[in-house]
């Protein structure tokens, strides 16, 4: 089966994980949904790359605490908003453009008691409805990509962030000039819509108003976390497909298989950003 992506809405619309999967799970393995942790939910919820050491490392960057007021650009099912919300006390507000993740990250925070500290909001990242001033920090999880306008979207979380309010997020970055085929494989698989280098990150931050802190090249590492998970990956599409069950979308695989040889070749890579609005 191929897919026919036009926007990151159509490549949400069917990842394989969703809220209804993880409580499918959840339930199997409990026997029952009544009395959900957030914890409960870690295991299941943190599609990136790293897990919960990667929201560590991005609430250290931005310095989040509790009641910090915090938004979470490409929300997704809201695994990191929920983590910083139980782990350290945060308020956060996501933005999500796919609407049955808005819904399905509202059903996980609302089974395990943190729909009060926890919202997810459908909207682009291109124009956050949120007021001017009003957030301590922004981050995201290797979701940029998917943005066509980056720039706008650097702009937004500028606006929004009160003086002295930080900007840390992870986003796949590009070491050397992909090709125009292979372009197009990580947008038609995963809907890759801008694909830049470290530098170009710095330049657009810049240009939004942020200085810069610190650039982490995370490379090295998403090369080995990658195997893994292309690994699992092919596991359980094989065992599908003996099956005779779905085993995915094949342009998802195959820009996988690319993407995954790119970062490993140090052609594609990943890298988390620290920026602060001054002022």
């Amino acid at each position: 089966m191929t897919s026919q992506i036009r926007s990151a809405v159509d490549f949400y619309d069917r990842h394989p994980i969703s809220a209804q999967i993880i409580l499918a799970k959840l339930e199997a393995a409990r026997g029952t949904l009544e009395g959900l942790q957030p914890d409960d939910l870690f295991a299941h919820d943190q599609d990136h790359y790293g897990g919960l050491a990667a929201n560590d490392a991005l609430a250290l960057a931005a310095r989040i605490g509790i009641g910090s007021k915090v938004v979470d650009l490409c929300a997704g099912l809201g695994g990191p908003a929920r983590y910083l919300a139980h782990r350290y006390g945060a308020i956060v507000t996501g933005i999500e453009l796919t609407p049955a993740r808005v819904a399905g990250a509202a059903e996980l925070s609302r089974r395990v008691g943190l729909d009060g500290q926890v919202r997810v909001l459908e909207g682009n990242v291109m124009d956050l409805p949120l007021p001017d001033a009003s957030h301590d920090a922004v981050v995201s999880q290797e979701a940029l990509l998917h943005v066509p306008d980056i720039a706008r979207a650097f702009a937004e979380a500028h606006r929004v962030l009160c003086p002295g309010g930080r900007i840390a997020f992870t986003n796949w970055i590009v070491h050397r000039p992909l090709s125009e085929a292979q372009r197009q494989l990580l947008w038609d698989g995963m809907a890759a819509a801008t694909l830049v280098g470290i530098d170009r990150h710095a330049e657009l931050l810049r240009g939004a108003g942020f200085e810069i802190e610190a650039v982490e090249d995370e490379t090295e590492s998403w090369g080995v976390i990658l195997g893994e998970r292309l690994r699992m990956y092919e596991k359980l599409r094989g065992e599908a497909q003996a099956a005779g069950t779905p085993s995915g979308h094949d342009d998802f695989y195959r820009s996988y298989v690319l993407f995954v040889d790119l970062v490993q070749r140090k052609a594609m890579g990943g890298a988390r950003f620290t920026a602060v609005k001054r002022g």
